[in-house]
């Protein structure tokens, strides 16, 4: 990559980090051209050409992707509060763009999410967001560490992958109920699967949350379990941790076949240390963990 085509990118995604960090603000074109030290009158186009989506459209899907989550993730927040952060004046603008969008009002998508129709929505932003995000690593993010063996609490989720998030609901309200909080308690993800099997009813992901007190169900099938201690080769990646899968390829296809090192048999698994929304997308931090001999 030249240069100039670098410094063109990361103009652009100054842009991206500053709607991120500011969704509740007034995000004109004056403001993100500034951003950008481009002129106002070729921003827009600009804008467009590099991410395929307009300014006012990325916005939009930005602010809904975010109320989306809270209205699922965060059901102690009211919806007329999502929707005013969402930009919208009241909350039935906010129900008419909502359900135009997901074909669901905001309520009925809090107690029963079709996911789907958001998987499907949010396709351009995700494509969009994919197109200058691409981290590039190198043996130098890569390190060596003996982790201790930490005992779990384990929801599994088992089946297609679009259904993922309606587990993820269940397990969020399961550890609220069980008084473990993201802060205290921390978040894994162990990947018995591709991430995308030939039959998506063979996708395998176990949720699990560190944890060594006795395990309530409350009516949820949850297990208790453990991450085994040993060596592993730990990645950490910032932003974009909905999709590890590169940073996952680059362990096996790059860096282990270069280090002479040898996996363990346990599935490699990842810590999430920041969430999206409780931080902006971009801002998200996980470490990904291949167990090593």
């Amino acid at each position: 990559m030249t240069a100039a085509l670098r410094n063109y990118h990361e103009r652009m995604l100054r842009v991206l980090d500053y709607v991120d960090q500011h969704l509740d603000d007034d995000l004109d074109l004056d403001l993100l051209s500034g951003v950008a030290a481009f002129s106002k009158f070729h921003f827009h186009r600009q804008f467009t050409a590099t991410f395929g989506l307009s300014v006012h459209r990325y916005i939009q899907l930005a602010r809904m992707k975010r109320a989306s989550y809270r209205l699922v993730y965060r059901d102690e927040e009211r919806v007329t509060d999502i929707a005013m952060d969402a930009g919208y004046d009241a909350p039935d603008a906010f129900a008419r763009a909502f359900r135009q969008r997901f074909g669901q009002s905001p309520s009925s998508f809090r107690k029963s999410p079709d996911w789907e129709p958001w998987l499907a929505a949010f396709g351009p932003l995700d494509n969009a967001r994919s197109k200058l995000m691409q981290k590039t690593f190198t043996t130098d993010d890569v390190i060596i560490r003996n982790v201790p063996t930490t005992p779990v609490a384990i929801m599994e989720h088992r089946g297609d992958p679009a259904t993922l998030g309606a587990t993820i609901q269940r397990f969020i309200a399961w550890r609220k109920a069980a008084g473990l909080h993201p802060r205290t308690s921390p978040t894994f993800n162990v990947w018995r699967s591709e991430r995308r099997p030939q039959s998506p009813t063979d996708y395998s992901v176990d949720l699990c949350v560190g944890t060594d007190q006795a395990i309530e169900a409350n009516g949820e099938e949850i297990k208790a379990g453990e991450i085994p201690g040993g060596r592993c080769a730990v990645l950490r990646v910032v932003g974009n941790t909905d999709n590890l899968e590169p940073a996952a390829l680059y362990l096996y296809r790059d860096w282990l076949p270069a280090s002479g090192e040898e996996v363990r048999d346990f599935p490699i698994y990842c810590q999430r240390l920041s969430f999206f929304p409780e931080v902006p997308e971009h801002e998200a931090v996980a470490e990904l963990f291949l167990p090593l001999k």
